[in-house]
């Protein structure tokens, strides 16, 4: 029988596994939860992006996606040395190409969809068009490719042009290069494993290709690094990850990086479906923020110098979408880093002058709306996360709130809008069809003037909060007094949030169609269904607003029975984001996220239960449709795995989780200092959703919330399931605790 080089590398391949496979199978401490990671789900979108298999370590640099638009794509265009930012600006693109292509043309491949193998920490796919295999498997500021040509076939690398950059072969067969994006650049070092050259594959020299000599040995790897400092520095980063030609090894560490992480929650019970989508979930959790400190320094681009800090500096934070649930979770599985990333934020505010919304590893990005970076720090510091300079947090967070622009998608100094909300107390509205007067206002986004009213009232609340944490009492009663500037837009007649404009009159318009696309000149993405609930940080004064929890009960059974008024394809051309809908909820888009667990604070507890479960089980799946909206790098992955475990956090801010209904009989959550926090729910199962009766640590627990502290001191909470809902648990004290 002849063996050709791929059999031969087949061979030898598992040969080199079935060690390590035997060596992780005798580590009975280890379970294999890794082994229910499917980045592939999501990867078609139910209107908008979807999720990207990306291959990483967590929290790292390195993120590696193949260039194809989502799953159903059947053809790779190239492979990114690493992406920049979650989802956005691929960079250093390479493909190998065998055979005798066309020079003068881009090369493409189709690829097959059961010839892939995808991991975190490893992957592997066939290019159909050149009879090859690629793999890969992601460092910290590092990559490992291997190529597997076809026997006899000539071998090359195609390297796509640079951006304001170039490619360089050195002398001694490294390869170097340099690309330009947002304003900074990145720095590339390479090695191949064998001798090669590199000629331009057109007259522009934008595009090269690299030839590989000899047939010895079939497969060509290559190791390379990227630094945002110089490529010194890349080559320097590069020694330190990848010193020997050790595929497998390399492999390993990074599957290591990942079993730490998924093992910080372990499940018993569940449908191995669930535990496909609880773990995907998990690991999306950890693709941002990422570390871009090498060797004790990093570039930043909020100023665009090279600092050194021997702390690590974090980038790339969406804070509109992870601060509700993502930010919340890192509080409970690694809140050292966590206290990282916030002191990332300040020194980015040290830097640019002002606290970031959406901090990209270039600059802050602004996008949406809010400051709600000053959310996130009150809620670490109330959940006991001190590693970062309190007094100098709450000098950002003041001085955000009071000279900087609320205009959506802007960040900078304040404009006459502005002044306008700091003396009214709302943000003004126009009319329908009436033409914008202020230059300032992004053109697409519009002024959104609920959205920001209510999302500012909940920022200064937080402002308020950390002046009171921080003995700032004159502080704390001006910003608390603005915390409830979001009545001023409370039509009472209307029963919901609504517009008003310059003169203080109300622009009556249907909060469940009025907006223009996607309700942006009131509302944000979502109608105001949504925006109804959207002021966490003052639940008792919702419900007094509406007359009472009884008719809070009704309009949260309302929303989800209203009907769309139109068709559903009318409703998703206007509001695309709007997805996942039941009746007027959107399980699709981060506003929607705390509203299911908004029954707790009424008498009927058990819908909370009844609704998590539905939604889960809806829109959650574990397939390549199996996210309901865009992801966000981890914004909506984390309201999963909050969901699965049977808790969230309804207000950050206030260190209390609301219960839900878990998704399995028994969650062990390990926690800093070697403690374990123990969700135990026996007779739980896809039927068993409702909370007979609870215990935490023994004693009967009646309210349908624990506290942080009660989680991170360890111990166990006990769910007694059943089929049918106790319509009396949960209410031993009706006292809101998710509202100041």
């Amino acid at each position: 029988m002849k063996i050709n080089n791929r059999s031969l590398y087949q061979l030898i391949t598992v040969f080199l596994l079935v060690p390590m496979l035997f060596q992780a199978c005798s580590k009975q401490e280890i379970p294999d939860n890794l082994s229910y990671v499917d980045p592939n789900i999501g990867g078609v979108a139910f209107l908008l992006k979807p999720t990207y298999p990306t291959f990483h370590r967590p929290n790292q640099m390195i993120r590696m996606v193949p260039g194809k638009k989502d799953y159903l794509d059947d053809q790779i265009k190239y492979f990114p040395l690493t992406l920049t930012g979650h989802r956005s600006n691929a960079i250093m693109q390479v493909l190998p190409v065998s055979g005798d292509p066309d020079p003068g043309l881009v090369p493409v491949s189709a690829w097959d969809h059961e010839l892939e193998t995808s991991t975190p920490y490893y992957y592997k796919v066939w290019l159909e068009d050149f009879d090859m295999d690629v793999e890969f498997s992601p460092g910290k500021k590092s990559g490992y490719f291997r190529f597997l040509y076809p026997e006899g076939a000539n071998r090359h690398l195609f390297l796509h042009g640079m951006r304001d950059g170039d490619w360089k072969m050195n002398e001694d067969g490294s390869l170097t290069g340099v690309e330009s994006f947002q304003g900074m650049k990145a720095y590339m070092y390479g090695e191949f494993n064998v001798k090669s050259s590199i000629k331009p594959a057109d007259t522009r020299k934008t595009n090269y290709w690299i030839s590989f000599q000899g047939n010895e040995p079939g497969v060509v790897e290559f190791r390379y690094a990227i630094s945002y400092i110089d490529e010194e520095q890349a080559r320097k980063n590069l020694k330190k990850e990848i010193s020997a030609w050790k595929f497998e090894e390399f492999m390993d560490e990074a599957r290591v990086s990942w079993d730490r992480v998924m093992n910080k929650i372990k499940v018993k019970g569940g449908t191995p479906a669930y535990r496909r989508t609880f773990y995907t979930a998990l690991y999306r959790s950890f693709e941002r923020m990422v570390d871009i400190t090498e060797d004790g320094r990093y570039f930043s681009g909020y100023d665009e110098k090279v600092h050194v800090d021997e702390r690590t500096f974090y980038v790339d934070d969406w804070v509109w979408d992870t601060y509700l649930a993502l930010h919340p979770l890192r509080f409970i599985l690694d809140p050292e880093m966590e206290g990282d990333m916030i002191a990332s934020y300040l020194r980015m505010y040290e830097q640019s002058g002002w606290l970031p919304t959406f901090p990209r590893v270039y600059g802050d990005h602004p996008c949406m709306n809010g400051f709600h970076s000053s959310v996130v720090i009150l809620d670490a510091w109330r959940k006991g996360i001190r590693n970062f300079d309190a007094d100098l947090a709450y000098e950002a967070m003041k001085h955000n709130a009071l000279n900087a622009t609320m205009l959506p998608w802007r960040n900078g100094p304040g404009c006459e809008l502005d002044d306008f909300y700091h003396e009214h107390g709302f943000y003004p509205a126009l009319r329908p069809g009436e033409e914008e007067t202020y230059e300032e206002v992004h053109p697409f986004e519009k002024r959104q003037s609920v959205a920001i009213t209510l999302g500012h009232s909940y920022d200064d609340w937080a402002l308020a909060e950390m002046a009171k944490e921080l003995g700032h009492q004159e502080d704390y009663e001006f910003f608390m007094n603005r915390a409830g500037w979001y009545k001023n837009l409370w039509w009472e007649e209307k029963g919901f949030f609504m517009p008003k404009d310059e003169d203080g009159k109300w622009i009556d318009i249907d909060p469940a169609w009025g907006g223009g696309q996607g309700g942006r000149d009131y509302y944000d993405e979502n109608n105001g269904w949504t925006y109804l609930w959207g002021v966490q940080h003052d639940m008792d004064g919702l419900m007094e607003l509406m007359g009472g929890k009884s008719v809070f009960e009704d309009r949260l059974d309302q929303m989800y029975r209203e009907g769309l008024g139109r068709s559903k394809y009318a409703l998703l051309a206007k509001f695309p984001d709007f997805s996942g809908q039941v009746g007027q909820f959107s399980m699709g888009n981060e506003p929607s996220f705390h509203i299911p667990y908004l029954y707790n604070l009424t008498d009927s507890p058990w819908k909370t239960q009844k609704k998590i479960r539905m939604l889960l089980n809806t829109w959650f799946k574990d397939n390549i449709f199996g996210i309901p909206g865009d992801e966000d790098g981890g914004g909506m992955s984390a309201f999963v795995v909050f969901s699965a475990m049977g808790f969230y956090p309804v207000t950050p801010g206030i260190p209390v989780y609301a219960i839900g209904s878990p998704l399995f009989s028994e969650i062990s959550i390990q926690l800093p200092g070697g403690k374990t926090f123990i969700v135990s729910a026996p007779g739980c199962n896809e039927k068993n959703k409702y909370i007979q009766s609870a215990t935490l640590n023994g004693v009967a627990l009646d309210t349908p919330w624990f506290t942080h502290e009660d989680l991170m001191s360890g111990g166990t909470l006990e769910l007694i399931m059943g089929p049918y809902p106790n319509k009396e648990w949960g209410l031993g004290s009706k006292k809101i605790v998710y509202s100041n």
